[in-house]
């Protein structure tokens, strides 16, 4: 038998190692690209649903900053509950001035003492809101709600005494969406040592509060 050149002789050989390395690629290579779409089209699928799905989206708050506190009631207002003091007010400082502004009017007229803060608190959702408006009635218990106020009211009246000299307090709580609205009203008499009534503490309270509430209301809105 006559015997193949040599370059021919290893083709010859050859010829089948590479047809088969050839189906054997092919073989492996096709489920692999199939897989590799599938996946793909997986974690497309994966993301379009997170993109979708309301539990993703951001809460949608109706107040996103705190207003400017000082002229949340009118002149005339302060000057019937703080009588002597300055109009303008006085903001306190806070550490964050879109989630929590207050502002604070004291005066001595005689010796008639009265003080406001009206603080306004922007919570992250309407059920943030109720969560703090209820934990605050908590604590500050024996009140009653105060209807019209918000979407929800609440106001009570404390008396203190501390050597012989009364104090009469009022907050009113009031929870406005994602907002907090709370006002303190308090006064003495330092020549009588007694205290307001507790129906003229309670009344300018809720006034108060009343119209801090439509001032919030009233402003931007997010």
């Amino acid at each position: 038998m006559r015997s193949l050149p040599l370059p021919l002789a290893l083709t010859a050989r050859l010829s089948p190692v590479a047809v088969l390395a050839c189906a054997g690629w092919a073989l492996t290579s096709g489920p692999l690209t199939e897989t590799q779409d599938t996946a793909s089209k997986d974690t497309q699928n994966t993301q379009s649903q997170k993109a979708s799905d309301p539990s993703a989206a951001a809460v949608s708050k109706t107040y996103a900053a705190a207003p400017a506190p000082c002229t949340s009631v009118a002149a005339k207002t302060v000057a019937s509950l703080v009588p002597g003091a300055k109009t303008a007010g006085k903001e306190i400082p806070s550490t964050d001035a879109d989630l929590r502004r207050t502002c604070s009017w004291n005066a001595l007229k005689g010796y008639d003492y009265r003080w406001l803060d009206i603080s306004f608190e922007i919570m992250e959702s309407d059920e943030a809101a109720q969560s703090s408006y209820k934990a605050r009635l908590g604590e500050k218990s024996g009140g009653g709600a105060v209807p019209g106020l918000g979407n929800a009211g609440y106001s009570v009246v404390n008396l203190t005494t501390e050597d012989k000299q009364q104090t009469r307090e009022g907050v009113v709580i009031a929870q406005v969406s994602n907002a907090l609205v709370v006002v303190n009203y308090n006064g003495s008499d330092f020549e009588t040592k007694k205290a307001p009534s507790t129906d003229e503490i309670n009344t300018g309270a809720i006034k108060a509060a009343k119209e801090a509430v439509a001032a919030l209301q009233s402003g931007t809105k997010s």
